[in-house]
C-alpha cells in the first residue's frame, strides 16, 4: 500500500531533513524521499511536533532542495527480510546484499527495532561455553545467552582475540555448534578484509551473516547496522532454534555516531557531550541477548569496544559494564610483554561464571582455582608496586616466589598461540602449575582434598 507522499522541505539540515507530517505518523516510522531525479534514499523519522516531522537520511542530501523533493511515508517501521538464507550472506548497515547476490528468498519481514523481551520469559543462562582461551575459561567463564563485552585500546589485538573467540567457541558436551552474526560499524576496510578471510580460512563463512557499515559508510547507517544484525540473530535463534553468537565491533563508533545525530538535533549533552539515554540506547541493543521459553535457541553477545586514550571510566566502558554481565579488559603493558590475548587479570570479570562452572559442568576444582588465581596474581601487583620502590633485592623470600608465580602465570596461562585451543581441562592444569610457586600453606582458598589431587601431582611434575 502507497503511504502519503509531500512535495517540498521545510529546512534541510546535513542528514535531517524537516517537511509536513501526516496525522498518523509515528517515531522510528520509514520514509522514502526522492531527489528531482526521482533517486530514492531511506530514511526514519526522529522527531515529532504537531504541524512538522524530522527525517533522519540514510546517506548523503546531495541532490536534495526544498523545492523539489519529495518524501513519502511508508506507515511501517523499518524492517529487515529474514529467512534460512541468512546465513553466508553479507549486508550493509541497512540490511541490504552487498554480496553481488540478490535479496534471500523469504516473505517473512522483522522490525528492526525488535521487541523487548518479557523478563518472565528468559532462563537464566548456565551453559559454559569453551572459547579455547585460558584467559577467559579459567578466569572469566563466558555462558550461553551472556553478554559479556572486551574493552580493548587502539593497537590491541581484540579483533584478533574475537576471531579465535568464533573460530573456537563450543558448547562443552554438546555437538550443537554457533552460527555468528558478526556486525562492523565505522571500521576501516582492512579490519572487516581481516574478519571475512579469517571466517573463509577457517571454513566458518557458510556459517556467518555478515553485516559491513565501514568507514566511509554514512555515520548515520551504523545506528541502524547493529538492530538489523541483532534482528537476524533473534530470527535464527528464536525462529530457527540455533545458537547464534553476536560479534559487534566497535560500539564506539556507533557511540560517536549517536552523540552526532544527537548534536544535530540540537540535545542537551550529557557527559563529554553524548546524549543523556546513551545508557538506554545501548541497553536496547544489549539486552536483545539471552535464552527464552519455548525457544531452544540463545543468543551470546561480544561486544567490541575500543576505550578512548584506555580510560575504562568513560562513559561508554562505564554504561556497558553497567548493563552487560562482566567484561574482558585488554591490558597494554601485558601486550607489550609480548602476552597474548593480553587479558587483564584483575578488571576483567564474568558475573555469570560462577553458574556455569563446577562439578557436570567443568570441572571440580574450577571454583577454587579460579579464585585462588584471581587472590595470588592480586598479591603479584602489590609485591610488583613494592618491588619498584625498594628493589626486587630487598623483597622478603615469599615475595621473590609470588614474583615468579606472576611471571609464570603470565607466559603459560594467560599466554597462548593464536591457533591454540585449549580443552578447560588443559586450562585447569595450567592453572594448578602456575600455582606450584607460591607456597602451599597459601592456598587458603582452595579445598584440601582438591590440594591433594591436583596440587600434589603438578608439583612433583614440577620438580
Amino acid at each position: 500500500m502507497r503511504g502519503i507522499e509531500y512535495r517540498g522541505l521545510s529546512r534541510i539540515e546535513g542528514p535531517v531533513v524537516v517537511t509536513e507530517r501526516s496525522c498518523n505518523v509515528g517515531f522510528n516510522e520509514v520514509v522514502a524521499v526522492y531527489d528531482r531525479n526521482e533517486g530514492r534514499r531511506l530514511g526514519r523519522v526522529i522527531d515529532l511536533s504537531k504541524d512538522y516531522a524530522a527525517i533522519q537520511i540514510f546517506g548523503s542530501n546531495t541532490g536534495l532542495s526544498t523545492e523539489d523533493a519529495r518524501v513519502e511515508f511508508l506507515n511501517r517501521p523499518m524492517e529487515m527480510r529474514v529467512g534460512p538464507g541468512l546465513l553466508g550472506r553479507i549486508f550493509n548497515g541497512l540490511g541490504e546484499p552487498i554480496d553481488g547476490y540478490s535479496n534471500i528468498f523469504s516473505s517473512t519481514r522483522l522490525d528492526v527495532n525488535g521487541l523487548p523481551i518479557n523478563p518472565y520469559a528468559r532462563i537464566y543462562p548456565r551453559d559454559f561455553i569453551q572459547t579455547g582461551v585460558s584467559a577467559i575459561d579459567g578466569m572469566n567463564t563466558l555462558i550461553r545467552g551472556q553478554k559479556l563485552p572486551i574493552f580493548s585500546g587502539n593497537g590491541l589485538p581484540h579483533n584478533r582475540l574475537a576471531a579465535q573467540i568464533v573460530r573456537q567457541a563450543k558448547i562443552l558436551n554438546s555437538d550443537e555448534s554457533f552460527v555468528v552474526v558478526f556486525c562492523a560499524m565505522g571500521v576501516k576496510y582492512d579490519v572487516a578484509r581481516f574478519f571475512l578471510d579469517d571466517f573463509e580460512k577457517s571454513g566458518v563463512l557458510s556459517n556467518v551473516v555478515v553485516f559491513l557499515s565501514l568507514a566511509d559508510a554514512p555515520s548515520l547507517e551504523r545506528l541502524i547496522a547493529p538492530r538489523c544484525a541483532l534482528t537476524a540473530a533473534e530470527y535464527l535463534a528464536y525462529h530457527q532454534d540455533m545458537h547464534v553468537l553476536v560479534v559487534l565491533t566497535d560500539m564506539t563508533n556507533y557511540c560517536e555516531a549517536l552523540r552526532e545525530v544527537s548534536s544535530i538535533r540540537g540535545e542537551v549533552p550529557s557527559r563529554k557531550g553524548y546524549p543523556g539515554y546513551l545508557y538506554s540506547d545501548l541497553a536496547s541493543l544489549y539486552e536483545r541477548a539471552g535464552k527464552i521459553n519455548d525457544s531452544n535457541g540463545s543468543i551470546t553477545q561480544i561486544p567490541i569496544l575500543t576505550m578512548p586514550n584506555d580510560d575504562i571510566s568513560h562513559p561508554i566502558p562505564d554504561l556497558s559494564g553497567y548493563i552487560t554481565e562482566g567484561q574482558i579488559v585488554l591490558d597494554r603493558e601485558l601486550s607489550q610483554k609480548g602476552v597474548y590475548p593480553p587479558v587483564a587479570g584483575l578488571p576483567s570479570l564474568s558475573r555469570l561464571m560462577k553458574d556455569g562452572i563446577g562439578p557436570g559442568m567443568t570441572r571440580e576444582d574450577h571454583k577454587d582455582v579460579s579464585s585462588q588465581l584471581f587472590a595470588a596474581y592480586s598479591k603479584v601487583k602489590q609485591v610488583r608496586n613494592l618491588s619498584s620502590i625498594i628493589g626486587e633485592e630487598e623483597l622478603s623470600a615469599g615475595d621473590k616466589q609470588y614474583l615468579k608465580f606472576g611471571e609464570k602465570f603470565e607466559q603459560t596461562f594467560l599466554s597462548q598461540g593464536e591457533t591454540e585451543n585449549r580443552s578447560i581441562d588443559r586450562t585447569l592444569d595450567l592453572g594448578w602449575s602456575s600455582l606450584t610457586e607460591i607456597p602451599r600453606e597459601d592456598l587458603l582458598r582452595i579445598k584440601r582434598e582438591f590440594i591433594d589431587k591436583y596440587f600434589e601431582p603438578n608439583l612433583k611434575t614440577e620438580e
